[in-house]
């Protein structure tokens, strides 16, 4: 069988965990970002701070966060990798009733923190559903996507560029 791009496969194209054993330990971050649209009450909800359920965007912050460190355990082939720092934030777009998340994940490792990135705002932004479900079930979530990664062997990236 030939070579493959997709890194998760061996050569007879079963999956496996890639060995990062030989990678040099280098400072690597990733941003993320995704948004949840709803229903302008709803989201007036969220800004009054009196749904139901209590403070929601400080709550789907911390779900961020440990949807960020449980990544590894999620997502099959991830490598459990020590996090140095994830950070959590949300933007507030009235005009069009959404709330944008974009989460940074940090580490000084051998592999990248993509997916820690892109777990976080998946939760955070799941969450946010579940907090607002009974006030507003049509809640979307889109454009959940890498923004930039640094670090390792293939350096940065950006989205865009």
């Amino acid at each position: 069988m030939s070579s493959s791009p997709l890194t998760h496969f061996d050569a007879q194209g079963q999956a496996h965990m890639v060995d990062v054993g030989a990678k040099t330990s280098t400072h690597r971050v990733a941003v993320a970002t995704g948004r949840i649209g709803m229903a302008p009450a709803t989201l007036a909800l969220i800004q009054s701070g009196t749904a139901k359920k209590g403070d929601v965007l400080g709550i789907a912050r911390i779900a961020g966060i440990m949807g960020a460190k449980k990544t590894s355990e999620l997502i099959p082939l991830c490598h459990p990798i020590a996090l140095t720092r994830v950070a959590v934030e949300f933007e507030v777009l009235a005009d069009s009733s959404e709330v944008v998340c974009t989460a940074t994940a940090e580490t000084v490792g051998q592999t990248g923190v993509e997916m820690e990135a892109l777990t976080a705002v998946q939760l955070a932004l799941l969450t946010i559903y579940d907090m607002c479900k009974a006030a507003d079930r049509g809640m979307t979530m889109t454009g959940i996507t890498l923004l930039e990664k640094h670090g390792g062997k293939s350096g940065s990236w950006v989205v865009g560029k």
